[in-house]
């Protein structure tokens, strides 16, 4: 705790600097899972913020700094027979991250984003005072800082709820075989009795005649002379390509046991499957040799690195969009019209009492949850229609009553964006934390201009190079 404070004065220190000067700052954390263009002037470095100071069995609590990735965070709760509600399935992705971002993952059903399973924040304003926000005090700063991106001040620790944590995960492959019956089921599995017992639930469609909705129930005990799987191990499958397998031609569920930590990284290698991208971009042969061969770069945190590296970011749809479930189907019959990308990950989602920057539904399509779908895979190579097409996806979840994650390219109008949210309920906040000038404003921090990123590129000579 005593380096923790040094570290946060002097950034709050720093922080103060900038505001008094009236110069607008950002946040450096050292790495990322946005898919947007990095464009950083002025930066206040908070990487040295990366520690679990504590794991609290009693209470069943963790005071966890911001850039505890997901992995670190479970490998120091689960000694104590503790783990995290909500466990984003990449390992690189941080606490801090999931609070100012939007994370919703496949225990999210039950407990709602990450942030709905977080007691306290501390946080350093705009200004530099360093404060607490909890649902006893400063709740609307609180409430209003989780999905916000980092607009409403910085956070640098973060008070953790933690469950009992068992051995296993009995992991059950449910076979579809449409995308109405995947989008029927992956709820089904969420209420009554199945979402008592599920402690997790996600699906995966390999297209819209075979899909796979994919359950877990925390156990200790495994049955005798059982092998439990992994995905971990260079010679281990990729986990969707596992599930493919599995059900391409049962129509019975399939049930195996797999180690607590396996499961909730199960998508690391092949980053669900946008690495098989990587092989087609490079016209490389995609076996199980290769896979082995090149374990090292197929992690998402080196996927992550090679997709800002090369400037493919600027041509990769990576999208994670909310649906109300009346219109699931119809969606994902629009995505694979307009852009042929499969597979597809589905993952039920709780929503978060308004008003909220994270995705929700309202009106008519008002309900409790709302189903993700998750498009990844490469768009049109002409910028021109590669925006068109994003720009109509936009237009078309808009219509459907879907929201998109904040995380990836947005290119909505000002206006189009805040439709979306409550515009005065965000910038009273801004304007009452002294947030405003001084940190971005959210459409300012997630709006991509292509033609500025562009225009960008084509002046410097190490962004082309990069590209090349």
């Amino acid at each position: 705790m005593d380096r923790h404070t040094r570290i946060v004065l002097q950034v709050a220190s720093k922080v103060k600097d900038y505001f008094t000067r009236k110069e607008p700052f950002r946040i450096s954390h050292g790495s990322t899972n946005s898919t947007r263009p990095g464009l950083k002037k002025r930066v206040v470095d908070i990487s040295e913020l990366r520690n679990v100071i504590k794991v609290d069995k009693a209470s069943k609590t963790a005071l966890v700094e911001p850039n505890v990735a997901m992995d670190r965070l479970v490998e120091a709760t689960l000694p104590h027979g503790l783990v995290p509600p909500v466990v984003m399935e990449f390992p690189g992705i941080t606490v801090g991250g999931g609070y100012a971002g939007t994370a919703g993952e496949s225990s999210s059903f039950k407990f709602g984003f990450f942030d709905r399973t977080i007691n306290e924040v501390e946080m350093i304003l705009a200004d530099g005072e360093i404060v607490k926000a909890s649902e006893k005090e400063n709740v609307d700063l609180f409430r209003g800082a989780a999905g916000a991106v980092g607009t409403l001040g910085v956070t640098t620790m973060v008070n953790l709820q933690l469950i009992e944590a068992k051995k296993y995960v009995k992991t059950t492959y449910w076979p579809v075989r449409s995308v109405s019956q995947a989008v029927k089921e992956v709820r089904e599995h969420t209420k009554d009795q199945r979402g008592e017992k599920n402690d997790y639930v996600d699906g995966i469609l390999f297209s819209t005649d075979h899909g796979a909705i994919v359950t877990g129930e925390m156990i200790d005990e495994i049955p005798p002379n059982t092998k439990p799987q992994t995905f971990s191990h260079p010679w281990d499958p990729w986990f969707y390509m596992h599930v493919e397998a599995a059900t391409r031609t049962s129509n019975e569920p399939v049930t195996e046991y797999l180690p607590l930590a396996e499961y909730m990284f199960r998508y690391d290698r092949g980053g669900f499957w946008v690495g098989r991208s990587a092989f087609q971009y490079m016209r490389f042969p995609f076996n199980s040799f290769t896979r082995w061969f090149l374990d090292d770069f197929c992690h998402t945190r080196m996927l992550y690195r090679a997709l800002h590296a090369s400037g493919i970011a600027t041509r990769y749809i990576v999208q994670d969009m909310a649906l109300p479930y009346p219109n699931a189907e119809k969606f994902i019959h629009y995505t694979d019209k307009t852009f042929n990308i499969w597979p597809i990950w589905l993952c039920p989602l709780k929503q978060s009492p308004q008003p909220t920057m994270h995705p929700h539904t309202t009106g008519d399509l008002k309900d409790d949850q709302m189903l993700n779908i998750g498009l990844w895979g490469f768009g049109p190579k002409d910028p021109a229609t590669y925006l068109a097409k994003n720009r109509a996806l936009e237009k078309t979840l808009g219509e459907m009553g879907g929201m998109k994650w904040l995380y990836a390219h947005t290119y909505y109008s000002t206006d189009e964006f805040w439709s979306q949210f409550d515009r005065e309920w965000h910038e009273t906040l801004r304007k009452k934390y002294r947030a405003d000038g001084a940190l971005p404003a959210v459409y300012d921090k997630v709006h991509v201009d292509i033609d500025k990123y562009t225009e960008m590129v084509n002046k410097s000579l190490g962004m082309r190079m990069k590209n090349i």
